[in-house]
């Protein structure tokens, strides 16, 4: 069930674990209203973390691209699964291995940071660690695979199965580790969400007491705080659609829900289910020939549907 905040969220949690792709940009693009929200939600005294599965980037690019947005970040505000990769490796390896980076330049240099040698061939290679990177060919596939089947340490930012973009949804790092699983038969050390790696880092870097994480995905965002007991917003956009949330899965499901990062700067009407029906403020719900309606295209309605829905399926 959905729960209620008489509080506007920046006031009722201390920190804003904020997820960047499809909720605070769409590649270059600002998303709608993310900007203010996080200003607002700063001035209420929310300490904010940039939390990115995408290991393409390096801390420090992903706080100018914010910065530009008109979101002010410094590096040591972002958290990223490239980052989680080489803490996993250097708890592994000895310094100055050479691991074939399967990825984009960023996390190749996220990698020699971390005191490894990065290669893009499979000779010699103690591990491979795979991030998204749109330009990845064949013969990348095929040296990784070389690597992976040698005994090679294989570790993977996310297996996200898509990316949102301001042109619709495109394959994720997960399509491409797919191809790997079926070449190899094995499968990798994930540390992005929903893994609890990432999660971790992120709490420790705002020494939240009583955080929120805030997403556009169910099978990341939402079951990663949700496996870690933290709480979740869910914004609609990036990749989570409404008629989706319908059929989430228990564990899949958010504590809050919104059209978008504004739902981080108001309250949350308490949703009540009676029998058949559903209401959330002004707004209602009802089964129609085994379909949830809804009384309009409000938030409030949305909520009382979903509420509906998952009240004959938990």
């Amino acid at each position: 069930m959905l729960k209620p905040s008489a509080a506007r969220l920046c006031d009722a949690y201390d920190a804003a674990l904020l997820d960047l792709d499809g909720v605070l940009y769409l590649g270059p693009d600002p998303v709608p209203y993310a900007a203010e929200a996080v200003t607002t939600a700063r001035a209420a005294g929310m300490r904010t973390a940039f939390v990115t599965n995408n290991a393409s980037r390096r801390p420090a690019a992903v706080a100018e691209h914010l910065t530009e947005l008109g979101i002010p970040a410094e590096r040591e505000d972002v958290v990223t699964s490239g980052q989680a990769a080489v803490r996993w490796l250097q708890a592994r390896l000895d310094t100055g291995v050479r691991v074939l980076v399967l990825g984009s330049a960023g996390l190749a240099e996220e990698v020699e940071a971390g005191g490894f040698t990065p290669v893009r061939q499979a000779d010699g290679a103690a591990a491979v660690v795979q991030g998204l990177e749109p330009r990845t060919a064949w013969t990348d596939l095929a040296e990784a695979a070389i690597a992976i089947e040698a005994g090679a340490l294989w570790v993977a930012g996310n297996t996200d199965a898509t990316y949102p973009s301001p042109r619709g949804l495109l394959p994720g790092n997960g399509a491409l580790v797919q191809a790997l699983v079926h070449t190899t038969g094995k499968r990798p050390v994930v540390v992005g969400k929903p893994e609890p790696e990432l999660h971790r880092a992120s709490v420790e870097r705002v020494r939240a007491q009583h955080p929120l994480v805030v997403g556009d995905r169910l099978d990341t965002d939402v079951l990663g705080a949700n496996r870690a007991g933290t709480d979740s917003l869910l914004v609609l956009t990036g990749v989570t659609r409404r008629e989706e949330l319908l059929t989430a899965a228990p564990e899949l499901r958010p504590t809050y829900l919104s059209s978008d990062l504004r739902g981080l700067v108001t309250t949350h009407p308490a949703v009540v289910v009676d029998g058949a029906a559903a209401s959330c403020g002004q707004a209602r719900a009802w089964f129609d020939a085994g379909q949830v309606r809804g009384s309009d295209d409000s938030d409030d309605a949305l909520r009382a549907r979903c509420a509906l829905a998952w009240s004959v399926t938990s």
